[in-house]
């Protein structure tokens, strides 16, 4: 144990009684405050008690007695500082992983929700935390871990769940090209700038670019430059913000006119891309 964990007990125990009564004291008692502290103080007073009697820890039972007793007066303390331990250095990784999981289920209100589990979870952290730094019983190590999983499985299933960002509904979004033109004119980047707008309310959405062109000129090269317009359409929605795996492309040349004409025949609302965002 560090000289820092003895500097923390001290900050942690403040006017409580001599160390060598702390152990004795904690066996009687009993819990006040939160039902989380409650649970605390019943917590530390089992595994104190247990380092005492049948590990003759004294110095970790003195300890674990104290964060009991703190809590029997209604105090919330902390699971372990790992800092105030002598762990190995190729366990620090996962307890640090687990200490800060469990530190933001308490934070966010496990204590509360769930105090039984939530101060089971803490008390089983600083078991395994203990077990980890004396290092030589695996079967109590593992006994400790595995406790404390179990009870922040529990702490995890009350969680809320997460927001998740409102459902979009499919709507379409139609950009106008010039005659024989794909480079974008400033009303169509506003109506691309409305899209890009939905598509980032809703999260991620997938978005569908169709390229189309009107009837005017030969039916391949139409097919050529509806895809163009649509990958300029893509480019900049990439450029604003979508990624690239949300979008997919495609043209469908003179095949599908918004406004039915005759071959030939020149016409604005069928020079266009549909931006379907859904």
């Amino acid at each position: 144990m560090k000289p820092l964990k003895w500097l923390a007990v001290v900050a942690l125990s403040g006017a409580l009684a001599a160390c060598a009564s702390d152990i004795q004291r904690v066996r009687s008692a009993e819990g006040t405050g939160s039902p989380f502290t409650r649970a605390l103080t019943t917590e530390y007073k089992d595994f104190s008690t247990f380092e005492a009697d049948e590990m003759y820890d004294w110095p970790d039972s003195r300890h674990f007695a104290r964060k009991g007793l703190l809590a029997a007066q209604g105090e919330v303390v902390q699971p372990e500082d790992l800092g105030n331990w002598n762990l190995p250095h190729d366990r620090v990784d996962e307890l640090t992983a687990a200490r800060a999981k469990l530190v933001g289920l308490l934070d966010a209100g496990a204590r509360d929700r769930v105090p039984e589990a939530a101060a089971r979870a803490q008390a089983r952290f600083d078991c395994w935390v203990e077990q980890q730094e004396e290092n030589h019983q695996p079967d109590h190590i593992s006994a400790c871990r595995d406790q404390f999983f179990a009870a922040l499985a529990e702490v995890q299933q009350a969680a809320p769940a997460p927001a998740q960002p409102a459902a979009v509904q499919p709507e379409t979004y139609v950009a106008y090209f010039d005659w024989n033109k794909f480079t974008l004119k400033p009303e169509a980047t506003q109506v691309i700038d409305k899209a890009i707008a939905a598509a980032k309310a809703g999260g991620t959405p997938s978005i569908s670019v169709t390229g189309h062109a009107d009837r005017s000129g030969p039916e391949d090269y139409n097919l050529k430059l509806s895809l163009k317009r649509a990958d300029a359409v893509r480019e900049y929605l990439i450029k604003h913000g979508i990624t690239a795996e949300q979008i997919t492309v495609s043209g469908r040349g003179e095949a599908e006119p918004a406004v039915p004409t005759a071959d030939g025949v020149k016409e604005p609302r069928n020079r266009r891309v549909e931006i379907i965002v859904q």
